[in-house]
């Protein structure tokens, strides 16, 4: 009777024009259906991990079997780009729908801060933080009713421009810095950083063999179980498979007995920090199955650039390859921009799909809202990014033909400044220092073994305006002549 008498009373107050007047009690109770009928969303991104190291994409030496379980039930994409060769832009971009080079987030955060003065060409300049006047993902799902936590790396900014300034509630183990100064309990110290004492904070009390990736996984979970039954967006952001390269020694003794000379990856301990993530996104998995909330719940899994390749004379060694692909982390070439991508899709009965079209880190940003029921024509921030979600729920709709852009005006082990477009078959690298262009067939050469600019000066010629317009208009920072450069006498 009660129930009846009150929707008499809601349907008099609404025909009148007095919605607004109808008590709060109602309001609260159309909120809360509201809530209830949004998807939990899981976004989960390893740090440095490359496009050839689980085993769905190919690995040989790495076991993942609950990552490939995952991309065998669900969305596996082939063509998976970071929008930076790098981690804070890439994560900028995630956050914003923003292009790094929009944002003015080119290099990480110590990278911005102390750029490199020794080279031929300054730097582009680069932002060290996200400035709080773009809107993240975490304050528009905030403001549906989400409930928002990250756990793990931030990179982007001080405690100015920390998690919890840019929508996040809870903020455990994010600061400015972008690698842990080790992964074993207590997480701290000043050994690896030319003195610089670091720690990763908001996690309890230990033993020394504790983990950190076990450690970040058992908040994720806490946080899980604290949404209660308000739908929850958690930013999951690993540090490993990152430098330093140190992982639980009974793992690396089973990858070192595995290791055969023919395979592609050969670091038994790079080996045992995958598998250990990957164990602890199983953990996630079957949490969420154990709580009923898995079937509701949008679990992204990607990573923030492609694979560090590391330096035979140095601490780390080797540490991966992302063979087939060429080269690696800080490279416009394939390895340093592609990424696994694995979609679980909330409430999907679908079964594998493999989608070869090529996506980028800023498509996520608008998937994800869209998925979560957001409207974005409410917001005014533009976007760099597409929503995925007509062409992944049909597959059969045509995708849109649109450039893909990319620009790391600096200096890594793998390449000097350098700006890239891929457009339908093509790949377009102009290198700055040299002014420089390379011209790559993806279609035939999807490996970048064969430069073809000079037999194809037309399409160079176009591809390369298109890129440097497409420059102009996000106001990307360029390098510039040193005039301090000394030339090396080697």
């Amino acid at each position: 009777m009660k129930t009846a008498r009150l929707y008499q009373i809601t349907r008099r107050l609404f025909l009148l024009g007095w919605l607004i007047a109808v008590p709060s009690v109602i309001a609260t109770d159309i909120i809360s259906a509201q809530k209830s009928s949004r998807p939990n969303i899981i976004f989960i991104i390893a740090d440095d991990l490359g496009w050839s190291d689980l085993g769905s994409y190919g690995a040989d030496l790495h076991e993942t079997p609950h990552l490939d379980e995952l991309a065998k039930q669900n969305i596996r994409f082939t063509h998976a780009y970071s929008s930076a060769p790098v981690c804070s832009p890439t994560r900028a971009a995630f956050m914003t729908g923003l292009h790094p080079a929009r944002l003015g987030i080119t290099i990480w955060s110590e990278g911005a801060r102390k750029p490199d003065t020794s080279q031929k060409l300054l730097p582009g300049d680069s932002l060290d933080h996200l400035p709080l006047k773009y809107q993240t993902i975490a304050e528009k799902l905030s403001a549906i009713g989400y409930r928002t936590a990250t756990i793990g790396k931030w990179h982007l900014g001080d405690a100015d421009q920390a998690p919890e300034t840019q929508g996040f509630e809870i903020n455990i183990g994010g600061t400015r810095w972008g690698a842990p100064p080790t992964f074993f309990w207590p997480f701290k110290n000043d050994k690896r950083f030319g003195g610089e004492f670091r720690y990763v904070p908001g996690l309890d009390f230990g033993k020394s063999d504790d983990y950190l990736t076990d450690r970040l996984t058992d908040k994720a979970m806490q946080v899980i179980d604290q949404s209660e039954e308000n739908p929850f967006f958690l930013y999951l952001a690993h540090y490993a498979p990152h430098t330093p390269i140190e992982a639980p020694l009974n793992l690396v003794e089973k990858y070192r007995q595995k290791l055969r000379p023919e395979y592609q990856h050969q670091n038994p301990t790079y080996a045992a920090m995958i598998e250990n993530l990957d164990s602890n996104v199983g953990r996630i998995i079957e949490h969420l199955k154990k709580i009923g909330k898995f079937d509701n719940t949008l679990i992204v899994f990607t990573s923030d650039n492609g694979g560090y390749l590391g330096d035979p004379k140095g601490r780390n060694g080797i540490v991966t390859t992302n063979a087939p692909l060429r080269s690696g982390k800080g490279s416009l070439y394939e390895g340093g921009i592609r990424v696994p991508l694995i979609i679980k899709l909330p409430d999907s009965n679908r079964k594998q799909s493999i989608i070869d079209e090529r996506v980028v880190t800023t498509d996520l940003h608008e998937t994800v809202l869209n998925m979560a029921g957001y409207n974005s024509g409410k917001n005014s921030q533009l976007s760099d990014g597409i929503d995925l979600n007509p062409m992944i729920k049909h597959p059969s709709s045509d995708w849109p033909i649109r450039p893909l852009f990319f620009h790391y005006p600096h200096y890594y082990e793998t390449t000097s400044p350098v700006s890239a477009i891929i457009h339908k078959d093509f790949k377009l690298l102009h290198y700055a220092e040299t002014d420089g262009i390379e011209l790559y067939d993806l279609s035939k050469d999807p490996y970048e073994t064969s430069n073809i600019a000079h037999a194809e000066e037309i399409i160079a010629q176009e591809m390369k305006t298109l890129l440097f317009k497409w420059k102009q208009s996000a106001g990307a920072k360029e390098p510039r002549i040193n005039p301090h450069f000394q030339p090396s006498k080697k």
